[in-house]
């Protein structure tokens, strides 16, 4: 989490050495959006720590198992499910967070940060976008879609399986959406946050 964050405090730190105000502008809104949107973040994996007894990345996601109807599965897992995906939305400034299409200066997020770059700079920005939509799409999957054989060769394909339906997912979303006004986007983020805390109620019970 705190090493994406380090990403998101190098970007806007290139944003704001341009010295644009638009780039200002889309630097701090990205800045709000990721303080409403770590807490949901955060308090997940804390359910999903606290779930399987262990601080440990791979032995937390280890321990979800598909069609888990226990005490601290299904409806937490649902939960955590939901908050990160809409984490998932919102930090890679999609819609209804973001329109990474749009040329509109005012109502860019992340694009308009990057708006005065160009060459190896561009280049690496974009790369980074897209190895952080992987890694959140990741958790999403892990979460709702835990297919685990124990061989290898079934794994990726279960877990590239559920990435593609990830992005049918979000292409759904960004077809029959539209963009929020900004004033609703912390809203939907604190949403996010509330599903977290509930997860971890449920689990911590």
């Amino acid at each position: 989490a705190y090493l994406l964050g380090l990403m998101r405090f190098c970007t806007v730190l290139a944003a704001l050495d341009t010295g644009s105000s638009f780039e200002g502008l889309g630097a701090s809104r990205e800045v709000t959006f990721a303080v409403l949107a770590e807490p949901a973040l955060l308090l997940g994996l804390a359910a999903l720590a606290r779930r399987a007894g262990a601080f440990s990345l791979s032995e937390v996601y280890g321990a979800v198992r598909l069609f888990d109807f226990g005490p601290t599965g299904g409806l937490p897992l649902i939960l955590i499910g939901a908050a990160f995906f809409v984490v998932y939305l919102a930090e890679n400034a999609r819609i209804p967070f973001d329109d990474p299409n749009t040329h509109l200066e005012l109502t860019m997020i992340h694009e308009v940060m990057v708006l005065d770059h160009g060459g190896p700079d561009l280049a690496l920005v974009h790369y980074a976008a897209a190895l952080k939509i992987w890694v959140l799409g990741a958790l999403v999957v892990g979460v709702l879609l835990p297919m685990r054989t124990g061989f290898l060769a079934l794994d990726l394909v279960s877990s590239f399986t559920g990435m593609a339906l990830l992005a049918v997912a979000t292409g759904c979303v960004e077809s029959t959406m539209a963009r929020l006004r900004l004033s609703r986007v912390p809203q939907l983020l604190v949403t996010a946050t509330v599903l977290s805390t509930l997860a971890l109620m449920l689990v911590l019970r």
